[in-house]
C-alpha cells in the first residue's frame, strides 16, 4: 500500500518511474540518477569493485570519475 501526502500534487508518471527504478535496482547492483528513464544509462554501485563489474557488464562501462561508472541500463538485454 502506498500512502500518498494529500497536500502533494500526484505525479503518476514519476510514480512509476519510481517503481521502474527500485525493480531494477533490486536486481542489479546499480543506481539511477535523478530523471532517469527505463532504458536510460546506470549507475554503477560504488560498492562493486572493477573486478566485479567486468563480470558483471562484460561489455563495459564508461568511466566519468572514478566513482561514478555509467552502463547501459541492464534490464534493456532481458527484455
Amino acid at each position: 500500500q502506498l500512502t500518498y501526502p494529500m497536500s502533494t500534487g500526484r505525479n503518476f508518471a514519476e510514480l512509476l518511474r519510481v517503481i521502474d527504478s527500485l525493480q531494477l535496482t533490486a536486481g542489479h547492483k546499480v543506481a539511477t540518477p535523478a530523471d532517469w528513464q527505463k532504458g536510460d544509462d546506470v549507475i554503477i554501485l560504488p560498492a562493486v569493485s572493477d573486478a566485479e563489474a567486468g563480470r558483471l557488464f562484460p561489455d563495459g562501462w564508461e568511466t566519468v570519475k572514478p566513482y561514478l561508472r555509467r552502463v547501459p541500463d541492464p534490464s534493456r538485454e532481458s527484455s
